[in-house]
């Protein structure tokens, strides 16, 4: 699953040639908020993250059409 996540998510990023444990560092370990509603998962960070432009930037290629608005 990191192999996709580096591969297609990240390409073309400063993460794209990260370790696996870089990429859990960075991306999966890190404080949020998840609220889980009978539709959709909602995952709020803080504003603050240092990666959050790439944390998007997978998220958007790996699920179009899953993004919301500007933060």
């Amino acid at each position: 699953m990191l192999e996709a996540l580096r591969r297609i998510g990240l390409a073309g990023t400063e993460l794209a040639d990260a370790t696996c444990e870089s990429l859990r560092l960075k991306l999966l370990k890190i404080g949020a908020r998840v609220k889980i509603s009978v539709l959709r998962i909602h995952i709020s960070m803080a504003s603050s993250h240092p990666f959050q432009t790439a944390w998007r930037l997978a998220q958007a290629r790996l699920a179009p059409g899953c993004l919301p608005g500007p933060p």
